[in-house]
């Protein structure tokens, strides 16, 4: 079984601009991960001028002000790292708990905003298991194979039927997607030979893999048979020939 997970160091998984309001960004990052809130724009201190960020509009998180060092408030101490040349912050090991408004303002003679998050914060999805049998050859058929496939998480499961003919295989029957209890994705599917069962968020995934000639040795071996049948016969020709020389 393979594990991927989406750890890169900054989890900025999913970015795009909610419609009706291009100021508020959305972000979706895997718990435990990281993630980086930029000022969407260049901002020059001036003397008397803070620029602050805040979560959910009650909470601050950093002060920035003209000539000192960035303020990180109580609660973001030891979780939040500071960028004085541009006014970012990193915010580490993101809970569900931190899901949430984050915006940034200019804070002087006149108040204005120069960033906004959305962020939400997801769950890893849970491993994945492919189960695969062989369903015995199509009747009048020696040379196929039917292998049943089933895909399954914690909370769900999904079955598929494929049907192999001489090392030619299909997706015969069954499901072949579905959207889990939690929301998730399950999906399973055929990619050359092998069986693939992926689950998948918006923030991770995991797979499990079978080869299909593990559970069809009829299709090999009839392959195998032929190989054999025709190195006989060479080998008798070239018997024959020897003889009559």
């Amino acid at each position: 079984m393979e594990h991927f997970s989406f750890s890169w160091t900054i989890a900025l998984v999913s970015l795009f601009q909610m419609h009706g309001s291009s100021s508020v960004t959305q972000v979706l990052v895997q718990r435990g991960k990281d993630v980086l809130l930029n000022v969407t724009e260049t901002v020059v201190l001036q003397e008397d001028d803070d620029l602050i960020w805040r979560f959910n509009k009650t909470s601050n998180l950093v002060r920035f002000s003209p000539g000192g060092k960035p303020t990180i408030f109580t609660n973001y101490k030891g979780r939040a790292e500071v960028f004085e040349q541009n006014h970012s912050v990193q915010l580490k090991n993101l809970q569900a708990a931190d899901s949430g408004v984050y915006d940034a303002r200019v804070v002087g003679d006149k108040d204005r905003p120069v960033a906004e998050y959305n962020v939400t914060v997801q769950d890893p999805v849970s491993e994945v298991e492919l189960n695969v049998t062989e369903g015995g050859g199509a009747s009048g058929s020696p040379d196929s194979c039917i292998v049943n496939a089933t895909c399954r998480t914690a909370d769900s499961e999904i079955s598929s039927t494929f049907r192999c003919v001489q090392q030619t295989c299909s997706q015969d029957g069954g499901e072949k997607s579905k959207v889990t209890n939690s929301g998730s994705s399950l999906r399973i599917y055929r990619l050359n030979a092998t069986i693939i069962c992926n689950h998948s968020n918006q923030v991770s995934r995991t797979k499990d893999m079978r080869e299909i000639q593990d559970f069809c040795p009829r299709n090999s071996g009839s392959e195998q048979s032929s190989s054999s049948i025709a190195l006989g016969i060479g080998i008798s020709f070239a018997f024959i020939i020897l003889q009559a020389s």
